[in-house]
């Protein structure tokens, strides 16, 4: 996640999920009504990895009574965040670090979109259930990342590379990203990434969400 860290590369990053990710704006508004379902008009929600401030868009536009508290490493990210929500970055409160630096809550609700597949597996249930800790009973949690069957990584990657191509990234820069994350990222495969979830303590768990090389998951703590 150091890469996170360039101010380019950070003000760059709004531009690609949109054409990388198969269904990005639907998957965030599916988050949005997951979310919406339990949580109150009031809701604070955390974001974790909410570098970029997509997500957040998406929900305080449609909930302009949720407020947030946004965590993510990257200063830049933050930065960018900031930007994207422009006056709705009142709704938010913006900290630098990892899940250890977040608020203990409670909290409504939770989201975590395109970043746990930054994270090893074991750090990764570790900040599930410190996620998990800080949710109230019943909240709902909706994570959404890379998830792929381990003997099928290149296939989909490939095959999200093509997705990439056919929304304008030049081609060789699509293949050569897409090989980076095959090669760098420790992506599981779906029914470990549910697991986890349910070592975590979150139960209900159910899939909302497939994109070739993505899946999301909305859990309850």
């Amino acid at each position: 996640m150091d890469a996170f860290a360039d101010p380019q590369l950070a003000a760059r990053y709004a531009e690609n999920p949109p054409r990388m990710v198969p269904g990005f704006a639907d998957m965030q508004r599916m988050a949005m009504l997951l979310i919406a379902e339990r949580a109150p008009e009031d809701a604070k929600v955390l974001v974790l990895g909410a570098g970029g401030g997509l997500e957040m868009k998406v929900f305080a536009t449609a909930k302009p009574g949720w407020g947030f508290v946004a965590v993510d490493p990257s200063a830049p990210m933050l930065d960018l965040a900031r930007l994207t929500l422009g006056e709705l970055a009142a709704q938010a409160s913006f900290h630098q670090g990892f899940i250890d630096i977040a608020p203990a809550g409670p909290f409504d609700a939770g989201a975590c979109i395109l970043t746990l597949h930054f994270i090893e597996r074991e750090e990764r249930l570790r900040t599930l259930r410190e996620v998990r800790r800080r949710l109230k009973p019943g909240a709902p949690f909706v994570v959404a990342h890379y998830s792929i069957p381990q003997d099928e990584v290149h296939l989909w990657m490939s095959r999200v590379a093509a997705f990439a191509i056919s929304s304008g990234i030049e081609p060789s820069h699509a293949r050569k990203a897409q090989d980076a994350v095959a090669e760098r990222l420790p992506i599981l495969s779906p029914e470990d990434d549910q697991q986890l979830l349910y070592e975590a303590g979150f139960s209900e768990i159910s899939l909302f969400y497939a994109g070739f090389a993505f899946r999301g998951w909305v859990a309850y703590a």
